[in-house]
C-alpha cells in the first residue's frame, strides 16, 4: 500500500524510513523537503540518494487535498473548500494581519456537538479527518501563499484549530499534526501560536495538557448551565464546573499563563449585564476562590438562516466587554473578517449541507479540466 508521507509527524516518518532500510536522518531531510519547501515530487529531493527516491516512488506519495474553491475577501481573507471525498468537504482560512499571519484549520467534516450559533454544528457529522488531511490544509495554503508572495519565508505564524469540527474529539489525529506544526523540521510554530479551540470535552483537555500543551481557546458562551446546556449540548455531560477545573489543571503545562474564553454575543440570549456579572463571579470561583487565569473574547454573532439566532447590538457587546474589564478580566471584542465570503466565525459549513453540489461541482471542475487538458 502507498503511504501518503502528510500523515506522518517526524517520528512516525523516521519509523517509515526504517521500513524501507533507510536510516533515520533520512527523515529528517524528507520532512524538510515536504513541510519546509512544499515538495511533492521525489525527484526534487535532491539531497536523497537516487536509490531512496526510486523506492519513494514505489511505496509512497505526497498527496494533498483537492481545491473545490478559493475566495478571497476585500479584507484580504481567503478562504478554501478542500474536497476530502465521499461528497464531504472541509474549509480552512487564512486571516493577514500586520503582525502575524493566521491560518484556521478543519478537524472533521462536519461536527457531533450541536451548538445553536454554529453553521457547521447544523450540518451534522460525517467523519473525522485524518493526520494527513488535517495538515494538508496547512501544507496547501502555506506554499500556496509563499508562491503567490515571491517568498521563501514563512508566511502563516498562527494556526488555530478553530475551522470545522471539534478538535478534541478527533484528538488521535490531532496529537501527530500539532507535532508537524511545532516541529522545527516542519512548520518550526510556537507552542504559543498553535492554538486548539474546544467545546469543552473535559477528559481530553487533560491528555492534551500532558501529551502536546499548546494554547488553548474554550468555547464558554454562557455564564450558567441552564443557558449553557442549551447553546452547547456537550455541557450536559460536561458541566461547567468540571470545565473550568479542567482549565485550572491546564494552565500548569500551557505555554501561556492563561486560558481564552471564546464568547459569542447573542442578542436577548446570552448579552446582558447580569449575564457578564454571572461570568465574573464563574471564573472568581476557581483555583480556590483565586479566580482563574484567563482571557475573554467576545465573538459577534455571524448570523445564518437556521439559527433562529441574531447578533447583539454593538451597544449591548461594548457594555458587556466594559463590565468583565471593570472586573479585571482582560477582555477584547473580534474584529469580524471575512463575513463577505462566509468565512467567519461559525460560518464555516463546507457546503455539505448540499452533497449533491459538490459533486456537481467537482464533475464540472473534471470537465473543465479535461477540456484545458485537451
Amino acid at each position: 500500500m502507498t503511504a501518503n508521507l502528510l500523515e506522518f509527524d517526524l517520528e512516525g516518518l523516521s519509523g517509515f524510513c526504517e521500513e524501507l532500510g533507510e536510516r533515520r536522518f533520512r527523515a529528517t531531510q524528507l520532512f524538510r523537503w515536504i513541510h519546509q519547501r512544499g515538495a511533492s515530487d521525489f525527484d526534487q529531493m535532491s539531497d536523497l540518494a537516487r536509490s531512496l527516491r526510486e523506492k519513494l516512488k514505489t511505496r509512497a506519495c505526497i498527496q494533498g487535498i483537492p481545491v473545490i474553491s478559493q475566495h478571497e475577501s476585500a479584507d484580504g481573507t481567503i478562504k478554501w473548500l478542500f474536497d476530502v471525498g465521499h461528497g464531504d468537504a472541509v474549509e480552512a482560512v487564512f486571516i493577514p494581519e500586520d503582525d502575524r499571519g493566521t491560518l484556521c484549520i478543519s478537524s472533521q467534516a462536519g461536527c457531533a456537538v450541536g451548538c445553536r450559533f454554529c453553521s457547521t454544528g447544523h450540518q451534522g457529522f460525517s467523519r473525522n479527518l485524518t493526520t494527513g488531511e488535517i495538515v494538508a490544509q496547512l501544507w496547501h495554503a502555506e506554499h500556496f501563499l509563499r508562491c503567490r508572495m515571491g517568498t521563501e519565508s514563512r508566511v502563516i505564524s498562527n494556526v488555530v484549530m478553530m475551522g470545522m469540527g471539534e478538535p478534541l474529539q478527533n484528538f488521535a489525529a490531532l496529537l501527530p499534526a500539532l507535532r508537524v506544526m511545532l516541529d522545527d523540521h516542519g512548520y518550526g510554530l510556537s507552542r504559543r501560536r498553535v492554538t486548539v479551540s474546544t467545546s469543552g470535552v473535559v477528559p481530553m483537555i487533560d491528555r492534551l495538557a500532558q501529551d502536546c500543551p499548546v494554547a488553548l481557546a474554550v468555547s464558554l458562551h454562557a455564564p450558567t448551565d441552564a443557558l449553557r446546556d442549551n447553546l452547547v449540548p456537550l455541557n450536559r455531560k460536561y458541566p461547567l464546573a468540571e470545565l473550568l477545573e479542567a482549565c485550572s489543571r491546564y494552565l500548569a503545562h500551557a505555554p501561556r499563563d492563561f486560558i481564552t474564553f471564546e464568547y459569542c454575543m447573542l442578542d436577548g440570549v446570552n448579552d446582558q449585564p447580569e449575564h457578564a456579572k454571572q461570568l465574573v463571579d464563574l471564573v472568581r470561583q476557581q483555583a480556590g476562590g483565586k479566580g482563574i487565569r484567563c482571557k475573554f473574547n467576545l465573538i459577534p454573532f455571524n448570523p445564518f438562516p437556521q439559527s433562529g439566532l441574531l447578533r447583539s447590538p454593538q451597544p449591548s457587546i461594548l457594555t458587556f466587554a466594559r463590565i468583565l474589564n471593570e472586573a479585571g478580566l482582560v477582555t477584547t471584542i473580534r474584529k469580524t473578517r471575512g463575513d463577505d465570503i462566509d468565512a467567519a466565525c461559525g460560518q464555516l459549513a463546507g457546503d455539505v449541507r448540499d452533497r449533491t453540489g459538490i459533486a456537481e461541482r467537482m464533475a464540472q471542475r473534471r470537465t473543465i479540466m479535461l477540456k484545458t487538458v485537451q
